[in-house]
């Protein structure tokens, strides 16, 4: 994992991230620029689930700590504080009740399917919602710089994370390289 220093928020934007809850999901997050991410959902009940453009909040809560925020088209809201000079981040996800109950729905790249997300929170109960509060461990550290559609940019697939962290993923420049039957 890189041993990047982080200070300021200009540190932060443009960083790309993997991590595991202590549930055990396993999640890849990319800050593209001040105001979106991007992410991939590798494990636990939404696995398979992927994000380009997300609208963010996102501030420096101090030095090297960030805390971002976001509500979903499915009606979910996710508040992580991400500690990544610490290795940690802590996340609560908020899930409406019928994400909860019909987690097969949102399994999809959303950005094709805002209709569909639109319709099951219409269609379905949002409340109780099923609150997941957890820390997790950052497991990797990426420095892909801001605006990089490179980098959340497929469907998830078994082995991924590894090939990502094991550097079979991205180029020098941190662009895709596309999978070769070995």
């Amino acid at each position: 994992m890189a041993k990047k220093v982080f200070k300021e928020l200009s540190d932060f934007i443009g960083t790309h991230f993997i991590y595991t809850y202590d549930n055990g999901w396993e999640y890849e997050w990319y800050c593209k620029n001040d105001h979106t991410c991007c992410y991939r959902i590798h494990g636990g009940m939404v696995k398979g689930r992927w994000v380009t453009d997300q609208e963010i909040n996102l501030f420096k809560i101090a030095d090297g700590i960030y805390k971002v925020t976001w509500t979903e088209p499915t009606g979910t809201d996710v508040a992580l504080d991400f500690m990544p000079n610490e290795g940690k981040i802590n996340g609560v996800i908020f899930f409406p009740k019928w994400v909860h109950e019909h987690p097969e729905i949102t399994v999809c790249y959303q950005d094709k399917h805002i209709d569909r997300m639109i319709e099951a929170r219409e269609k379905y109960d949002t409340y109780p919602k099923y609150v997941v509060p957890e820390f997790a461990t950052i497991t990797y550290i990426g420095e892909a710089g801001a605006d990089n559609d490179d980098v959340i940019n497929e469907t998830p697939y078994e082995g991924m994370c590894d090939d990502i962290r094991n550097g079979k993923f991205y180029d020098e420049n941190y662009h895709h390289v596309s999978r070769k039957a070995e």
